[in-house]
């Protein structure tokens, strides 16, 4: 019965949600252009007019023309068909890195949370010593003593984020550890583990899908910004970053690095839009006044 009920109020907070979502323009055109960036990439094979790596050095550096609707780069590769394949990176990348944060934020900041004292001031001082330093400095510093390469740039912004989620998921079970439902629980003899992912995460998680929705642009940014610097993805990989940084080097030939940087651009909006909606859809108060 019990567990037929919480199904039954979990459908109806997913229905109310999706009404809202409906219902908020932002979160429409975030969503629409988040699943166009996906369907693009998914089917970069079919819609992309050109190969990404294809070289015609007679057509370098042309400009946007009906050939080449963004135009060519400094080895006459074509600059649309690099971008729709560089979905194929960044928005994998990005979901990845959120995904890992999440995780082990998640599971540190509850422990944390939970149990308290020391696991708690052992864990937050681990927590502040990461979060004292800039974010992309410290990316910075993890990917060059790494080197180059998608996996590693992946693991140093991994390493600069979960802290995010450490916190707000332990001020969040340190408030639900204290009602009375936890205490039900806990004096109807069941075990602690089971209390914190049975009992108290369930009533955790949702600020932190939100936050994980919202982050997913900066980290396809932060990823980028790395690329940018030669800290991660490796040439010739259609790659956003590393195609902007390409055309640092022609800064006349405008559209080398204008249309990677407006496709970062529009991801990121695109995912912040649906975070705010999502956000706003998930709090009763706000979801009443619409």
């Amino acid at each position: 019965m019990m567990d037929k009920a919480k199904q039954s109020f979990l459908s109806e907070e997913l229905v109310k949600t999706i009404r809202y979502l409906r219902r908020s323009p932002l979160a429409l055109i975030g969503l629409i252009i988040v699943l166009t960036w996906v369907l693009l990439s998914i089917f970069a094979s079919f819609v992309a007019p050109y190969e990404p790596l294809k070289q015609d050095v007679k057509n370098r550096l042309q400009p946007p023309s009906a050939d080449h609707l963004m135009g060519t780069d400094q080895l006459g590769r074509d600059i649309l068909s690099r971008i729709i394949h560089g979905g194929r990176i960044s928005l994998p990348i990005g979901l990845l890195v959120v995904a890992l944060s999440t995780l082990v934020g998640t599971a540190l900041g509850s422990v944390a949370g939970y149990l308290g004292g020391a696991a708690d001031t052992a864990l937050m001082r681990a927590t502040d010593m990461v979060m004292g330093f800039p974010g992309i400095i410290l990316a910075m510093a993890i990917a060059a003593a790494l080197g180059a390469g998608l996996e590693k740039s992946t693991l140093a912004v991994v390493v600069v984020w979960w802290p995010n989620y450490a916190r707000v998921v332990r001020s969040l079970v340190m408030s639900v550890r204290e009602n009375e439902y936890v205490m039900a629980a806990r004096s109807l003899g069941c075990r602690e583990g089971r209390i914190l992912l049975r009992t108290v995460l369930p009533n955790c998680i949702a600020p932190a899908i939100v936050m994980a929705t919202m982050d997913l642009g900066n980290a396809i940014l932060t990823f980028s910004g790395l690329s940018f610097l030669g800290l991660g993805a490796v040439p010739p990989t259609p790659e956003w970053g590393t195609m902007v940084a390409s055309g640092v080097l022609v800064f006349d030939q405008w559209w080398v690095s204008a249309f990677p940087g407006l496709a970062i651009l529009s991801i990121v909006m695109g995912f912040n839009f649906l975070g705010d909606g999502l956000r706003d859809a998930l709090d009763p108060r706000l979801r009443r006044s619409v």
